[in-house]
């Protein structure tokens, strides 16, 4: 290990998903995650990056306030190897189980953190949809300020945990600070179903023939990932194996090369969905572009193989698109050939376009401008309103409201869209988180 990294140590009660944190940062199976408590013992040190930014990630076991029956001994080791954890390391990520609540031995965990003069973030685990997230703030009673809902084991919310851990790292040896987000290296996913041409397309904008094509489904197994030198910057173009439904994959290698495709989407920046124009906009290239669009990545429908259709085909793809996948809104739709290279050369221009929407910032005082005029024309139902709102991150863009009571889902699309038409957010995805204010 390099001792000059600086270190986000994961610590906690057992069994809350610290190993599973662990192989997500990593973004492969390291760490061994087992249901039953007291698998890890020895801290395990890793090299991570994130945002270009290198680190070094520790696991460690599950701390207890004391040891209890038979297993004291070890348990007393396993606490010390985690105290030694929270003291030497840069951030302390504390991990707790939204599901359980908080518990005395998550307690004890956060009076010995409160004590620890380094940064320390909370990730409540376990937050695997929407439904969870208002449990979250119960875990603000610890006192180590607000928490981070997270699900280790589908990666929801870790890249927002990841943003906070390298805020908070220190500038150290073998470390260079990034003062421009803008400058590290932009990540692009090419999905799409197998045999669209994702590879061809692949092989194209790298300028040399990385991935194997083959007119047989399924040839990429594995994502492959190179970084090309362009007028934008470097962008890291990751091709991916070709995306079926689960109900048609009866192959080991298939099911993991699923698993990576979809991982690979997590952590991209934009993807390109690539669509075979002489089949049309398909149920799958639906189910694909949902994944997408649930993961928060902006996306770019690339119509391939158009040269092969004639004036009535187009029209149906038109048709299908905007039948299938009106969700994505103002998307950008190119058509091209992977294959002769006819309108490659628009996708720069457009992903300049959308690089810009993803990491826009805009200020406070244009965005509560936003809404305050929206409310004005349009007001909530029963009373509600958004008393204040913020810009709270970038990539993609997400706006914190404060509302003095529970807004419909209804309004809030409305409130979306006011913001996209403002702002000129249409490509991009949106996120709107609501706080209810006290007192209110």
């Amino acid at each position: 290990m390099d001792k000059g990294l600086p270190t986000v140590a994961i610590v906690g009660r057992p069994n809350v998903g610290k190993s599973t944190l662990m192989n997500r940062i990593l973004g492969h199976r390291e760490a061994i995650v087992a249901e039953q408590p007291g698998v890890t013992r020895d801290r395990k040190e890793m090299p991570a990056h994130w945002q270009g930014r290198p680190f070094t990630v520790v696991d460690t076991g599950g701390w207890l306030p004391r040891g209890s029956g038979n297993h004291a001994t070890m348990d007393g080791k396993v606490s010390a190897q985690s105290e030694k954890s929270m003291d030497q390391s840069d951030v302390v990520v504390m991990v707790v189980d939204c599901r359980v609540g908080i518990t005395s031995d998550d307690e004890a965990v956060a009076a010995r953190l409160r004590g620890r003069k380094g940064p320390t973030l909370v990730a409540v685990n376990k937050v695997d949809g929407s439904r969870h997230e208002p449990l979250i703030w119960e875990f603000l009673r610890l006192g180590l300020g607000d928490p981070f809902p997270v699900s280790a084991l589908h990666g929801r919310g870790v890249g927002d945990l990841l943003d906070a851990a390298m805020a908070a790292l220190p500038d150290g040896p073998g470390v260079e600070a990034d003062p421009d987000p803008g400058s590290r290296t932009l990540s692009v996913a090419v999905v799409g179903r197998p045999n669209a041409g994702k590879s061809t397309l692949f092989n194209r904008m790298i300028g040399e023939d990385r991935s194997v094509v083959h007119d047989q489904p399924g040839t990429t197994r594995d994502t492959i990932d190179t970084v090309v030198d362009t007028e934008l910057g470097p962008i890291r173009f990751v091709d991916t194996a070709g995306m079926r439904r689960r109900a048609r994959i009866d192959q080991d290698t298939e099911y993991y090369s699923l698993l990576r495709a979809l991982a690979a989407v997590d952590r991209s920046d934009i993807a390109l969905l690539v669509v075979d124009a002489t089949v049309g906009v398909t149920h799958q290239d639906q189910r694909l572009a949902e994944r997408i669009d649930a993961a928060g990545c902006p996306v770019v429908v690339l119509l391939n193989k158009w040269d092969m259709l004639d004036t009535e085909a187009r029209e149906a793809i038109a048709v299908g698109i905007d039948r299938r996948l009106h969700f994505l809104g103002e998307a950008a739709v190119l058509r091209i050939s992977a294959l002769t290279g006819k309108g490659v050369n628009r996708l720069l221009p457009e992903l300049r376009e959308v690089i810009a929407e993803y990491r826009r910032r805009i200020p406070t005082q244009a965005v509560n401008r936003v809404l305050r005029d929206a409310q004005a024309a349009h007001p909530a139902p029963d009373g509600a309103r958004v008393l204040y709102a913020t810009q709270g991150a970038s990539d993609p863009p997400t706006f914190t409201l404060f509302a003095n009571r529970t807004l419909p889902r209804t309004y809030l699309r409305y409130l979306e869209r006011r913001l996209r038409e403002a702002f000129g957010l249409g490509s991009v995805p949106v996120k709107l988180r609501v706080r209810r204010r006290s007192g209110e």
